[in-house]
């Protein structure tokens, strides 16, 4: 792993094209990247609102439904790998193409939609202000993984808290606002950097999907990184471009440790 990042470190500062040896131009590339590319600016936007929008949605419905499977029944399990499995499948290419057919404007939404009498001929890929959120939608229903562990969290809080919460006259929402939300913030925020960090890092959903289109809204900074290596053959710039993602993400994971002090709860059982 260090050698490949190494490699990639030295051609971000050469023109390289994969075809013909790198040739060493300092810092020729980072210099681009800020000054000469505004698609650059406009993947950091997409790629920020995807993020922003998708994790927290995800760690929502991943909370509930935790919540919901955290008294066992016999039918317990089922559900639980009911609900994992779009988190294994979810990032498939398959299930990709499937998304897409069912947001096609023949597909099956607009054909259930028609059912209702409502219009059956909108184009949620091709409208600007849809064709992000069906990745986002999509990113959401992959909720299985963050729920799994919210669900082992859940059944670590003592039961004996809720006992005397219900013996001093709490309501179901007073002791999930005192008692469960404050201790499942360190899995809170677990869940918020590992999927903020992968939201960051989405791949599969733009390139089947939509291909950063229409009109760049859905061109993820991942896919533009891919189309300047392997479709333009820019890949020391592109090497330069997975350098400063690599920044952006360290800077935000900072971030998040930075404010940890202020809103989760270290203080154990």
């Amino acid at each position: 792993m260090i050698v490949p990042m190494l490699v990639s470190l030295y051609y971000s500062f050469c023109d390289y094209n994969i075809l013909a040896p790198p040739v060493w131009v300092g810092i020729k590339n980072y210099v681009k990247i800020f000054t000469g590319d505004p698609t650059f600016y406009k993947t950091v936007l997409v790629t920020f609102y995807f993020a922003f929008a998708s994790v927290p949605l995800r760690l929502i419905f991943a909370l509930i439904v935790a919540l919901l499977l955290v008294k066992s029944t016999k039918l317990t399990p089922m559900y639980r790998a009911v609900y994992y499995l779009p988190s294994i499948i979810g990032g498939s290419v398959a299930v990709a193409i499937l998304w897409k057919r069912m947001f096609a404007t023949d597909g099956v939404l607009n054909n259930v939609l028609g059912l209702f009498g409502l219009n059956r001929d909108f184009s949620w890929l091709g409208d600007t202000r849809t064709a992000i959120w069906v990745l986002i939608i999509l990113a959401v229903w992959q909720f299985g993984s963050s729920m799994l562990i919210f669900l082992a969290s859940l059944k670590q809080i003592p039961a004996s808290l809720y006992e005397a919460a219900d013996v001093d006259g709490a309501s179901k929402w007073s002791q999930f606002w005192n008692i469960t939300l404050p201790l499942l913030t360190p899995t809170i925020f677990f869940n918020l950097v590992m999927q903020t960090i992968n939201g960051f890092l989405a791949f599969t959903q733009c390139y089947i999907i939509t291909q950063g289109k229409p009109m760049d809204s859905t061109l993820f900074y991942t896919v533009y990184m891919y189309q300047q290596s392997f479709e333009f053959y820019n890949t020391g710039y592109a090497a330069a471009l997975a350098w400063v993602m690599l920044l952006i993400i360290g800077l935000i994971t900072w971030f998040l440790f930075a404010t940890k002090r202020f809103w989760v709860y270290d203080g154990g059982l």
